[in-house]
């Protein structure tokens, strides 16, 4: 499966559709439970994550919202 991941392609072998909590394991992405997923332009709901599929050339970006300052 083609992906592009924040801005970069990336390729997952042998899935052809992989859910949200999945992906975030195989891609190995640090502190998953604070991290915000955007699917196509759609920001997803945490509940949702095992119930949403990611297929091939998706767009999928991770974000991370920090608090802080004056």
């Amino acid at each position: 499966m083609n992906l592009t991941v924040n801005g970069k392609p990336a390729t997952i072998d042998n899935q052809e559709t992989l859910d949200i909590t999945t992906l975030l394991t195989v891609l190995k992405v640090e502190t998953p439970e604070y991290v915000t997923v955007e699917l196509n332009g759609e920001i997803l709901d945490r509940e949702n994550f095992d119930a949403t599929s990611v297929k091939n050339g998706d767009s999928i970006e991770f974000l991370y919202f920090m608090g802080g300052g004056n």
